[in-house]
């Protein structure tokens, strides 16, 4: 029985990361290939980003009043894989850009909801966790090979088939996996217990939720903030324009996506030993490294472009960019947020970091990369985000950020 639903588990993290395997690196190409120029696509990225800042909180809204996120996961796999399919029919600007919100809309519906199941399927076991996760950026790695060949083969149009392909793969493995049923005589002793305590809840109630305000406006907080915003904008031309970069600079199809997964392999492997790394430094340290590590990788590439074995050494960075960045800065919440505050903490610190940072380095990218001639400006812009990033965390009240446990 666990066998069946680790596989049915493994089965939606590995078709969910496929589709960002395909998006993230390909959706430029294929607008590209739909004739827009590169300030529509930075502008059709933008607003892509923009609703991922309130998708979430509606969709998590939406889970809790009707305690079903298995139904809410379908529906958004579902209305994702119907706004997908627009695209075979639309092609000029507006109505291309109101599918993709609507799909990023919808598509947001998913990972939260399944994380949710997941964990308590899995009973909160971090390393049943790891081994399930892992399908997903297996999947993510396979997709970017294997689209990227397919697009250089049949032409951008392979772009949608593809991901209709992966989102009916991943709407058919939402329907395989089954929510835990409750126990009726449990139901009704936890209907007891809870009557007896209610006068517990009552009076712990004024403390589940404290204020939040003071912990954003304090001085070390706002300087994360800050450098997160700023890495986010400095991903814009790599997220966004990094596959017609190389395509720019006659690189196959398969090539590019397997650049992109070097980058993918190499924060698998960091993700593994992250453990031990926050046993030698400091969060500020790892956070000002990782800062300072994107952007060498940013002012690097374009001079490093025209060389696959410096190319990939740069792709070996993402290591640092992508994987130490995200898990220190996931302690860093962790540790300046009370446990009654996390949710919170994530949500400002993701749907701005990810939504206002991602949303702006899109549309300003998209202004300054002029059909792949500002590609350089592009990428000099995005290297100053992120060292600027950087020393501002250097000169933050390092002190208060210490060694992650």
């Amino acid at each position: 029985m666990f066998n069946v639903m680790f596989t049915r588990l493994s089965a939606n993290y590995f078709f969910y990361f496929s589709l960002l395997g395909l998006t993230s690196p390909y959706l430029s190409i294929f607008l590209d290939g739909q004739g827009f120029n590169s300030r529509q696509v930075g502008e059709i990225l933008a607003i892509m980003m923009v609703t991922k800042i309130v998708a979430p909180t509606l969709w998590g809204i939406l889970a809790d009043i009707t305690a079903k996120p298995l139904l809410i996961m379908r529906l958004g796999v579902f209305l994702a894989l119907f706004s997908f399919t627009l695209l075979y029919w639309f092609s000029t600007y507006w109505p291309l850009t109101f599918s993709l919100a609507l799909f990023t809309l919808f598509w947001t519906a998913v990972l939260p909801q399944l994380e949710v199941h997941t964990l308590s399927s899995i009973r909160q076991s971090s390393k049943i966790y790891a081994r399930i996760r892992l399908w997903g950026s297996l999947g993510f790695i396979v997709i970017a090979v294997i689209a990227g060949e397919a697009i250089a083969t049949f032409g951008y149009h392979a772009f949608t088939s593809v991901g209709v392909i992966i989102l009916t793969g991943l709407f058919i493995s939402t329907l395989l996996i089954k929510s835990k049923q409750v126990n009726r005589g449990v139901v009704a002793s936890t209907e007891e217990s809870t009557a007896a305590k209610s006068t517990v809840v009552k009076s712990k109630s004024a403390v589940v939720t404290p204020s939040i305000i003071n912990k954003l406006f304090e001085r070390h907080f706002i300087a994360f903030f800050i450098a997160g915003l700023l890495l986010q904008i400095s991903f814009a031309p790599y997220y966004g324009f990094f596959a017609l970069f190389l395509r720019d600079f006659d690189y196959s199809g398969l090539a590019i996506g397997l650049f992109i997964s070097v980058g993918v392999v190499a924060e698998i492997v960091v993700f593994i030993f992250m453990g031990a790394i926050f046993k030698r430094f400091s969060l500020t340290r790892l956070l000002v490294f990782s800062l300072a590590i994107t952007a060498l990788r940013w002012f690097m590439m374009p001079v490093v472009v025209d060389s696959v074995f410096w190319l990939i050494v740069n792709q070996i960075g993402h290591a640092a960019s992508f994987a130490i960045y995200h898990s220190a800065s996931m302690k860093f919440i962790s540790s300046h947020f009370t446990k009654t505050q996390q949710s919170r903490g994530q949500a400002i610190y993701l749907g701005g970091v990810y939504g206002l940072g991602g949303a702006f380095g899109a549309y300003v990218t998209g202004i300054l990369w002029l059909d792949g001639q500002g590609a350089t400006n592009a990428f000099v812009m995005a290297g100053s985000c992120a060292l600027l990033g950087a020393i501002i965390m250097l000169f933050s009240k390092a002190k208060q950020i210490g060694k992650a446990t």
